[in-house]
């Protein structure tokens, strides 16, 4: 699973980098007959305004993918900074951190970032602070329970006693440890974040027209039930890409931790 997950990843990276390559036509071109089903000339038919769905799909991991690599990578590095810190200063810090956290997990994460989407109002770069405020706190939590777990065992222990300092300690000999796990949630959030990307825009808070989105473009299918088409395939391109981070996610946590593919297999 995890070589199909990767091989399916990989093949929408390169999609993304090469869609004005492949795309058969612009994203954006008006000149064909709205609401053509899928034919030879267009594989995924056209919308309503007469534009190639094959296309836009295309064009539409160029918006997905970095957007949710970016937010992805800005949540682990404040979660991972957040737990480290409260793990290694203890007291206070860790209280006043911690309970910062809780706060934000207390509400659903699709319903926070529609409310942040809201306040900060539409747009890409509102989305991915969006998804950024809803994701770093699980980094924080997990960053702070593998350091607490590894700061005490017995081999940091020993080279405290031998004279090395608190910070040289944790860059040595604790975050080789932690970056298994953090990789492994990283990949899990990815699939989260491009569902958050797809919700907000499906709902109209993430890519404004005529900006081709996986989302939006479900959306518009919504209106027009008889071009089955529309929504399907885009819905498929969130569908391939979720599974593929989600297999990734798992094969790595199998690589990291033996002990979940050993009891799998019993």
């Amino acid at each position: 699973m995890p070589a199909v997950g990767a091989a399916i990843a990989i093949a929408w990276v390169v999609i993304a980098l090469f869609a004005p390559f492949v795309a058969p036509f612009g994203p954006l071109d008006q000149v064909f007959v709205p609401l053509e089903g899928p034919s030879a000339h267009h594989l995924f038919g056209t919308d309503e305004l007469g534009r190639d769905v094959l296309s836009r799909v295309l064009f539409g991991a160029r918006v997905s993918l970095p957007i949710a690599c970016v937010a992805v990578a800005f949540a682990a590095l404040i979660g991972c900074v957040v737990g480290g810190v409260s793990a290694t200063f203890r007291g206070v810090t860790d209280g006043a951190l911690m309970r910062t956290t809780d706060l934000f997990f207390a509400f659903p994460p699709i319903i926070l970032a529609m409310v942040v989407a809201a306040v900060l109002g539409r747009g890409l770069r509102n989305t991915a602070l969006a998804i950024i405020i809803v994701s770093w706190p699980a980094y924080a939590r997990v960053m702070r329970g593998l350091v607490i777990t590894i700061g005490d065992a017995e081999y940091v222990q020993s080279a405290r006693l031998l004279g090395t300092s608190r910070s040289r300690a944790l860059v040595r000999d604790v975050l080789p440890n932690v970056a298994g796990p953090i990789l492994v949630l990283t990949m899990l959030d990815l699939a989260t974040a491009f569902l958050l990307i797809s919700g907000l825009s499906f709902l109209g808070l993430g890519t404004q027209p005529p900006n081709a989105e996986w989302g939006s473009m479900v959306a518009d299918g919504t209106r027009h039930f008889d071009s089955w088409w529309m929504g399907t395939f885009p819905g498929l391109a969130i569908f391939t890409v979720v599974l593929a981070f989600n297999f990734l996610g798992d094969g790595l946590r199998d690589t990291f931790d033996p002990r979940t593919s050993s009891g799998t297999d019993a």
